[in-house]
Order: C-alpha cells, then sequence, then structure tokens
C-alpha cells in the first residue's frame, strides 16, 4: 500500500510540474515518426529481407517505449542530480567513443557502430552528445571561476577528442553537428564577437587542411562534395532521388504507399525521411512538421526569457540548438542544400541510437522547463 501511495505521488508530482505543451510536441513527434516507420518500412521488410512486414515498426516502437523510460527518468530528476548522472554518463560513453575505431562494426566504410555482447548495435556518439551538452554548459556556467576565456579553453579541450574520434570513424556529419553546437554554447554565453568568428574562420581552415594532408582517409568527402557542386559528376544517386520524390509529390503528395523513394534508396527511413514523406503526403505536410518543431523551439526560448540560472540556461540552448541544427542539416541534405551527411532526422527517422539519444534530450528538457519545486 505504502509502495502503491509513493508510485502515485510520484507521478502526480510529475504530471503537476512538466510544462505539457513541450510534452505534447514531442509525443505528437514522435507518433508521427511512428507512424512514418510503418509506412515507409513495411515493404522494405517483407520483400527485401522477407521477414515480417512490420518488423521495423516493431522495433521502432519498442525503441520509443524504452525511450520514454528515459523521458521520465531524466525529467524527473533534480537539478544537482541531472549533472552528477550525465558527468558520469559522459565519461562512459566518451570512453564507448575511443572504443569505435579499435572494436567498431564497419558499416559501408565507416566505423560508428560498437556490438556489445550486453548491448545491440549501437552509436556512442548518439548517446554521448546530451551529455556532453550537459557537461559543456557546466564548465561555461560555472561560478567559482570568473574568467570566462579560461571556461572557452576548458570547453575546447573536452570538445577537440570528441570531433577526433568522429574525424577517424569517419563521421563528418555528426563532426560538425558537434562542432556547431558547441559553437553556439560558446556565442550565447557572452563571447567577443570579433574573437568568435576569427576562431571560426581558423577551425574551418584547420578542418580543410586536414582534409587535404589525409585524403586516403576522407576522401569520400570530397567525392560527396564533388558531386554536390557538379551533379554531372555522378555519385549523388541518392540525393537525385530524394529531390525527384520531392518533385514528384508535388503539394500534396501521391498518396499513402504511393512513394517509390523507400525502395530505391537505400536507409531512406533514417537519412531521407523527410523525402519519403513528401513523396507520399506533399510538401503541405513537411511545411506542418516543420511547424511543430518550431512551435517546440518557441515554447522552450519562451522558458529562456525568464530563467535566471545560467547552467539551466546554457543546458536548455545546447539542447534545443542540437535538435534544431540536425532538423536543418537532414532537411537541407534531402532537398540538396548540403552535401549527404548520413542525419537522422529527431523524432521522426527510424533508429535505436538517434531514438534513445532524443529521448534522453527530451527528458532533460522536460526537466529544466518543468514548474521548479523545493527538493
Amino acid at each position: 500500500m505504502l509502495i502503491n501511495n509513493l508510485t502515485y505521488k510520484f507521478y502526480y508530482d510529475w504530471w503537476k510540474n512538466i510544462n505539457k505543451t513541450v510534452l505534447f510536441l514531442m509525443i505528437m513527434l514522435f507518433g508521427l515518426g511512428l507512424f512514418f516507420s510503418l509506412v515507409s518500412t513495411s515493404l522494405i521488410a517483407s520483400d527485401k529481407l522477407n521477414t515480417n512486414s512490420y518488423y521495423f515498426f516493431i522495433k521502432h516502437f519498442v525503441f520509443i517505449g524504452i525511450g520514454s523510460i528515459f523521458i521520465i527518468y531524466f525529467s524527473s530528476l533534480n537539478n544537482d542530480n541531472l549533472i552528477k548522472i550525465s558527468k558520469i554518463l559522459f565519461i562512459i560513453f566518451f570512453f564507448l567513443l575511443i572504443l569505435v575505431p579499435f572494436f567498431g562494426t564497419e558499416v559501408k566504410g565507416s566505423k560508428r557502430w560498437l556490438d556489445l555482447p550486453f548491448l545491440p548495435r549501437f552509436q556512442p556518439i548518439e548517446l554521448l552528445k546530451p551529455f556532453l551538452i550537459v557537461v559543456l554548459s557546466n564548465i561555461l556556467s560555472y561560478e567559482n571561476n570568473k574568467n570566462i576565456y579560461f571556461k572557452y579553453f576548458l570547453s575546447f579541450l573536452i570538445i577537440v577528442p570528441v570531433i577526433f574520434f568522429l574525424v577517424t570513424q569517419p563521421d563528418l556529419g555528426q563532426s560538425l553537428l558537434t562542432f556547431l553546437t558547441w559553437l553556439s554554447l560558446i556565442f550565447v554565453s557572452g563571447v567577443n564577437i570579433i574573437i568568435f568568428f576569427l576562431f571560426f574562420v581558423l577551425v574551418i581552415f584547420s578542418l580543410i587542411a586536414i582534409l587535404y594532408i589525409f585524403p586516403d582517409k576522407f576522401g569520400y568527402i570530397f567525392i560527396r562534395l564533388k558531386s554536390f557542386f557538379d551533379p554531372a559528376s555522378g555519385n549523388n544517386y541518392q540525393s537525385e532521388k530524394a529531390s525527384e520524390a520531392i518533385i514528384n509529390g508535388g503539394f500534396f503528395g501521391k498518396g499513402i504507399g504511393e512513394g517509390t523513394l523507400k525502395n530505391r534508396v537505400p536507409e531512406a527511413h533514417t537519412d531521407y525521411i523527410v523525402s519519403v514523406i513528401s513523396e507520399e503526403f506533399g510538401v503541405l505536410f513537411i511545411m506542418f512538421l516543420m511547424v511543430i518543431f518550431l512551435i517546440l523551439v518557441y515554447q522552450i526560448f519562451k522558458k529562456l526569457y525568464f530563467e535566471e540560472n545560467n547552467l539551466i540556461k546554457l543546458i536548455l540552448v545546447g539542447s534545443i540548438s542540437i535538435i534544431l541544427l540536425q532538423t536543418l542539416i537532414h532537411i537541407g541534405v534531402n532537398i540538396r542544400l548540403f552535401p549527404t551527411t548520413g542525419m537522422t532526422l529527431p523524432y521522426i527517422s527510424y533508429g535505436g541510437s538517434s531514438i534513445i539519444s532524443t529521448s534522453i534530450l527530451s527528458g532533460i528538457i522536460l526537466n529544466l522547463t518543468k514548474r521548479r519545486i523545493n527538493y
């Protein structure tokens, strides 16, 4: 009886203080992702894998179920426990990221996944990103050290090895996403704008230099860039088919199940899910999807406006930045605004690591946007 009362009180307090608008938007996005997983993968499972046509849908549903547990857990922690647990998990997943070049599973020329006996195949960087944001925000908001440039230097020492191990996989998309998220944290923390842009230019030139120094390691990047700037050069089959799918779908789409991109492009339900949706449901539905993301961003920025705690501000900025940047990169790739990066769309794309990562970020966002109570 006592356990039941405590459980009821826990869920009652959680529901009473949670930001219900933000929670509803997240549930809507996850629900849409589950729906699109069903319509975009059933034929792939039945025709190509010769298995249950709901294979990917069931896996997606299970991942969302597991993700829901993480959402509730991270949204129910108090601030001190959130920081402590995030630091511990950051160390664990950073160690796993280090193991990727040595023990990682190679897929299409890239080692980005670990396949451990106690864990199915997953991407360590996906699970590292939420806790990287918390750790960086904690460093930049540390009040006992007033030297802001020393804080920038410490955060730089954290981000460099993460990007280094991403580059060695190689994973240009996640490297760029991690770097831009760090820059967003630096920018809002009050850095001198001139120093900010000088550093940005220096890093860009350094990355270009690395590409030229190690052409064998990063040859695929040159191929993607060449095909992006010169479509006639070939090597752009996927992006061409994705663009064609968006054009063929028009404003209202060809109808549910009528799209062909999901059968013509590998991993369309992850890297090109926007094109799959656009082909079957139309560009108007993509616009509706983007409106949901923008409302989510707006709701979080409303919280930022009234928040006085710098740590909470930075974590929320980092969390929403990584979601927004990843969304923009994914859409940009689908409409040929950017070269192919293999970036998933948060909440929507199929993929266990991506769903769990987004769930953890969602739990942290819900934690820091809820009504504060005294513990």
